[in-house]
């Protein structure tokens, strides 16, 4: 697909601020996983526009019957899950790891759970949401890979504190891990310029990032198939396929720095 006209000036425009910028970061929602084959949870062609949002009290329920929990998962795993066991990083995964590795994107906060920026090669990553492919202890937080962690008892128990272990996935009901949460907004206030780049921007804390950004008179860039909740405030809006733009964009910024 050829970019119009007018979306490669707003790659260009969108290149000269990110180039003349000396903190940037980016936030990244479902629509740039989207084009590696992974259904979104809400909008056009979603899980649960289909199938109906889950329980909200997911973590309570966790808490007062884990057992219960591990052998539903144990039994059965989601399709959600199984689709993303085969997924790969598309052109926009790998262009913002070359933003990274070239030194000019600085972290990137995501509200993906799929693994997909890891796999494309980004290195400094804050996953507000977890990670499917981690195993995580509800008390401590210590975290396994999947692979590396043998659940032996059901419910399994984490090995440091004796806490009930949990995908790292956070449930509805769920608090964010506070590291996690806490460096996610660090970042925020430290950028002179964010990428928002497939993200409708309506699920907090994460829709809250761009703003903190534009309140400290940084930039916001919006890569995104359609108008979001923050189009309006963005200084440049590229209405694009991230997998499609993203790899322009980047070409662009490293001509210019």
């Amino acid at each position: 697909m050829v970019l119009p006209e007018e979306t490669l000036q707003s790659i260009r425009d969108a290149a000269a601020i990110i180039a003349s910028s000396e903190y940037v970061t980016c936030l990244t929602g479902a629509g740039i996983s989207v084009e590696s084959g992974i259904r979104p949870f809400r909008g056009p062609g979603g899980l649960w526009t289909e199938k109906g949002e889950p329980s909200m009290d997911g973590y309570r329920r966790f808490l007062q019957d884990p057992k219960a929990y591990w052998e539903r998962r144990l039994e059965s795993r989601s399709e959600f899950g199984l689709s993303l066991s085969y997924k790969e990083p598309n052109p926009g995964h790998v262009a913002l790891a070359r933003l990274e590795e070239v030194g000019v994107l600085k972290s990137l906060v995501t509200q993906n759970i799929d693994n997909l920026h890891y796999a494309a090669g980004s290195v400094n990553i804050l996953e507000i949401h977890g990670n499917s492919k981690w195993y995580r202890c509800v008390d401590c937080m210590s975290r396994w890979p999947n692979e590396e962690f043998e659940v032996k008892d059901i419910p399994p128990t984490c090995p440091e504190c004796g806490g009930f272990v949990k995908t790292d996935t956070v449930m509805f009901g769920e608090p964010i891990p506070m590291g996690v949460l806490r460096r996610c907004f660090e970042e925020a206030e430290r950028s002179d310029c964010m990428i928002a780049a497939g993200t409708s921007a309506t699920v907090t804390p994460a829709a809250n990032l761009p703003l903190i950004v534009r309140r400290n008179a940084g930039k916001i860039i919006e890569v995104n198939i359609r108008e979001s909740e923050i189009s309006h405030v963005c200084d440049v809006n590229v209405f694009a396929p991230s997998g499609e733009s993203l790899p322009i964009l980047v070409e662009e910024v490293e001509k210019l720095t």
